[in-house]
């Protein structure tokens, strides 16, 4: 294996084993981003029933009120009936201290409806609310767990990186130019190994001529299929990220 496609062999390898912290990142992300939806939709589900109770309530204030002006509407029916002199103002003093009745026992009956809503709700509240401080617990708790796995990824990735730049400063930037250029569609599947005459990369077999240049090993050697770059693993000859 020529010293260009050396190069470009432990440079896919570093790029490969920097991806392959990707998948692990994700997880960690989705682990934290799973508590704080279940946060979330709980905090929503608590305010939503806050707002309920409040709304309620101003219903009661509203019902009270209207109780009020009712029992003076009563009262001035009452004596209407006391003073009707005629069978026609009795009989009108009568339905409107009947209306005003019937009133009355609406708006108890709404607030007490209303008020036994509210006792249901906050009963509601209170399972919630402690379930959201159960869920802020655990939020709190996972941050804190992936902190350290956030940390111990981000310092072998410096590493990591701090390894490319020393191979990247080492190579022909033409080379290097070569490489990206194919890794921007390939990926990290750039460089890959041919075994039993066939590339890893696209799995197509290689004709014998680009084989036997691949064998010889004096220049770099592109799949006449994808173009990808392609190396050889042998016994005695190993390369090293």
């Amino acid at each position: 294996m020529n010293i260009y496609t050396q190069d470009l062999v432990k440079l896919s390898k570093i790029d490969k084993e920097l991806q392959s912290y990707d998948p692990e990142i994700e997880k960690i992300d989705n682990k934290v981003k799973v508590a704080e939806e279940k946060v979330k939709s709980l905090q929503s589900k608590v305010d939503s029933v806050l707002e309920q109770i409040e709304s309620n309530k101003i219903q009661i204030a509203s019902f009270e009120t209207q109780i009020k002006e009712v029992k003076k509407s009563l009262e001035n029916a009452k004596k209407k009936v006391a003073m009707a002199k005629n069978e026609k103002e009795i009989s009108a003093a009568s339905t409107e201290e009947h209306i005003a009745k019937d009133t009355l026992q609406y708006n108890n009956e709404q607030i007490d409806r209303l008020n036994k809503i509210n006792e249901v709700k906050e009963e509601e509240l209170k399972s919630l609310s402690d379930s959201l401080d159960i869920a802020k617990k655990e939020l709190e708790e996972i941050r804190s767990e992936v902190e350290s796995d956030y940390k111990a990824i981000e310092e072998s990735k410096t590493a990591l990186y701090k390894k490319r730049d020393e191979q990247i400063r080492s190579m022909d930037q033409k080379i290097l130019a070569f490489y990206e250029k194919i890794k921007n569609w390939a990926g990290n599947t750039a460089v890959v190994k041919v075994e039993k005459q066939a590339c890893y990369g696209c799995y197509m077999k290689i004709n014998d001529k680009t084989y036997s240049d691949l064998i010889l090993g004096e220049e770099i050697v592109t799949c006449p299929h994808c173009g990808r770059v392609l190396y050889l693993e042998v016994d005695n000859e190993s390369v090293e990220a």
